[in-house]
């Protein structure tokens, strides 16, 4: 009679000592880049092919998310703020990614709203809530990173009322400056989604916003979200830039960032956000 053989029991899992074998793991605990995969012969393993496959999915997910206008306005609505709905020239999703020019001009009745809405005395900054590139990123991070901004802003300045933008591009944000009258604009959009960042808000800053002015004419502050740039950060360099806009006359490539001594730290508790 043949012995049966008995499997041979299996290692437990020690983190510590996985970390000894391979250094490597110890290093992707601080950053979501794809480093350190490891390989099995000639491929990557199965876990790190499921993982870039979830990762380019979320991404392409992001790009094509609506914005939902109706949570970010009764938000506005319950922290007492003014604001207008707006559209692109685009007329939806299909035609904003093949046209990015349309995403950057007003369709008629937004003019029109916007006209309407023009407040008698110049507003010093106008803030435009945009989905742009990732709806995903504007609906977590937008809100709350406004929150900040106008908490920090020096006392006596004026807001305009509020824009949500729908299938926007960055340049929309210079005709709803313009036709608001605003010293400068504000544009707080969702990014272009990368395989480990698929809710990154850009900011960008214009001092007298009108149509035709160019991307040297701006400040950008780009990654904000919790695994790059807070939103208390964030807010803190916003509001240096825009002193600063308002000091020198004019923003872009004249207007340098060197704000991070003035920061709070990592540490510093973030404001209340918007409900």
């Amino acid at each position: 009679m043949t012995a049966r053989r008995q499997a041979p029991a299996l290692p437990n899992h020690d983190p510590a000592a996985a970390d000894q074998a391979d250094p490597w793991l110890r290093l992707r605990r601080f950053t979501r880049a794809r480093i350190a995969l490891g390989r099995t012969g000639h491929s990557q393993p199965t876990d790190s092919v499921l993982a870039f496959g979830l990762a380019h999915a979320q991404a392409r997910d992001a790009v094509h998310l609506a914005l939902d206008v109706g949570a970010v306005t009764a938000a506005l609505d319950a922290a007492g703020l003014a604001h207008a709905t707006v559209h692109s020239a685009a007329p939806d999703r299909e035609h904003y990614l093949r046209r990015p020019d349309l995403g950057r001009r007003l369709d008629e009745a937004s003019r029109a709203r916007l006209d309407a809405a023009r407040p008698r005395q110049a507003p010093d900054v106008v803030f435009v809530i945009a989905d742009g590139l990732s709806a995903l990123a504007t609906q977590r991070h937008a809100l709350p990173l406004l929150q900040a901004a106008r908490e920090r802003l020096p006392q006596g300045w004026q807001i305009g009322p509020v824009v949500v933008a729908e299938q926007s591009r960055v340049a929309l944000g210079d005709e709803i400056g313009e036709r608001l009258g605003a010293r400068q604009v504000v544009m707080l959009i969702g990014e272009r989604p990368g395989l480990s960042s698929p809710d990154s808000l850009g900011i960008y800053l214009t001092y007298a916003p009108r149509v035709g002015r160019t991307d040297a004419e701006r400040n950008c502050i780009s990654n904000v979200r919790p695994e790059g740039l807070s939103c208390v950060e964030a807010a803190g360099r916003l509001v240096f830039l825009l002193c600063g806009a308002a000091a020198l006359g004019r923003s872009g490539v004249d207007l340098k960032d060197d704000s991070a001594p003035a920061l709070p730290s990592a540490s510093a508790e973030a404001p209340p956000q918007l409900r």
